[in-house]
């Protein structure tokens, strides 16, 4: 079966760095979009940073210049580098990827289980 795996999550102080990585593993036929998001305490989980199957990158509004989003194909790998991290990047976040398994028809969103971020002084 098809999983993600996130890792790096911690507490860090602000304006302190951290880099997240999910790795995709199973029976993989092709991967496209993946992506990050992030659930704040009390609030929904939101999109943080989106890369397609041919790099290219969007992100949130609250993230742009001190998130970078990037991906090895070769390794089903994403990561989140974070930089300039404020307390209001706190909260759970949680890798997705478009991908389409050998054992399926099409491809379907899957998630990872959550990294949890903390940034407080």
């Amino acid at each position: 079966q098809v999983q993600l795996v996130e890792s790096g999550g911690g507490l860090v102080q602000p304006g302190g760095s951290l880099r997240l990585s999910c790795v995709a593993s199973g029976s993989i036929a092709r991967i496209y979009d993946m992506g990050w998001y992030r659930r704040a305490p009390g609030k929904q989980r939101d999109l943080v940073a989106l890369t397609t199957s041919g790099g290219s990158a969007d992100y949130a509004d609250s993230v742009k210049g001190r998130f970078t989003i990037s991906r090895d194909n070769a390794k089903n790998t994403v990561y989140l580098q974070m930089d300039s991290l404020k307390p209001d990047d706190t909260g759970v976040y949680y890798c997705n990827a478009n991908i389409k398994p050998y054992y399926d028809y099409f491809s379907r969103e899957y998630w990872g289980q959550g990294t949890q971020v903390t940034v407080s002084s």
